[in-house]
């Protein structure tokens, strides 16, 4: 297989990433499929991802023109094997539970052409963990993006089985999406990126479920010393609370410690309520003109 046979997308999950990958590989010109489990979940991929071309516009990433010839590429299914039938590449981005995962790769095995190349978009987790459970383990690897918007860097980890050429056609395919490739050379949990910021978010989180500090004072001292315009808990909102809770959940759970318990506890509590972030229009912060981003932010002090 060459990288020229890459030619239909699937995408394995409408939320906060999937939307954007699928976005980004029709914006390069590929043909795009977006699976969901809910009729819901698809409804709101296609508003963001109009709101997302929007944004690509704005920034110079997209021409306006192009607009409507982009989001004709992208298909939306909630029929799984119909989705399937014909993917070169699929992307996964559903939630992080490699029981989830391994199970979704599973059907797909049973479903996909024998060519189909599998990867997935977990943030944490990796790809050993499920590689088995894919049925083509020398056709699977961890490939990772960030907000789409913000920076072009992916992150590509291969797992002890990935064949070479899997590799190297993954990382073809990102250059020909215009991004900056990450290869790892051995696997980690949380790649380069995500392996510094859980740490960051993990003291963060300790600091609050602690009672040390405010959220938002949290975030002062992170923006005002590090001169950033967004602090960690601005981040989680960006990712999605609900995201960064099942991430501390599961090591909380694999790990029994007691702080880990607790910061996801702490995050539990949001996602209870339905602030999820950004996303919602809620989370530790208010949307869309959160604090954080007005100009006394830094100078102010909220103390709860």
């Amino acid at each position: 297989m060459k990288i020229d046979d890459i030619k239909t997308i699937l995408v394995i999950g409408a939320g906060t990433m999937g939307h954007q990958i699928g976005f980004l590989c029709a914006m390069h010109g590929f043909n795009v499929k977006i699976y969901d489990n809910t009729l819901e979940g698809l409804e709101n991929a296609k508003k963001r991802i109009d709101a997302l071309a929007d944004k690509c516009i704005a920034k110079k990433q997209l021409v306006s023109d192009s607009k409507k010839s982009v989001i004709d590429q992208i298909h939306f299914f909630d029929d799984l094997e119909t989705a399937a039938s014909q993917a070169d590449l699929v992307t996964e981005s559903i939630p992080e539970d490699p029981k989830l995962k391994a199970k979704i790769f599973s059907t797909l095995d049973k479903i996909c052409p024998k060519h189909t190349i599998f990867t997935t978009n977990t943030s944490t987790l990796i790809p050993s963990l499920i590689a088995e459970a894919t049925g083509r383990p020398e056709k699977f690897l961890a490939f990772h993006f960030h907000d789409i918007v913000l920076t072009r860097v992916v992150d590509i980890m291969p797992h002890p089985g990935t064949s070479n050429e899997t590799i190297e056609i993954v990382k073809a395919f990102a250059e020909k999406l215009d991004q900056i490739v990450i290869l790892l050379k051995k696997e980690n949990f949380g790649y380069v990126f995500n392996a510094m910021l859980s740490d960051l978010f993990k003291s963060a989180l300790t600091l609050a479920s602690n009672g040390v500090a405010s959220v938002e004072d949290i975030d002062r001292a992170w923006m005002g010393v590090m001169n950033t315009p967004i602090g960690p808990f601005g981040l989680m909102d960006t990712i999605g609370v609900d995201t960064v809770w099942k991430i501390s959940d599961f090591w909380a759970n694999q790990t029994k410690k007691q702080q880990l318990i607790a910061n996801a506890t702490f995050l539990k509590k949001y996602v209870d309520e339905g602030r999820c972030g950004k996303k919602m229009g809620k989370g530790f912060y208010s949307y869309p003109e959160p604090l954080f981003s007005q100009s006394h932010f830094i100078g102010s002090s909220n103390k709860q």
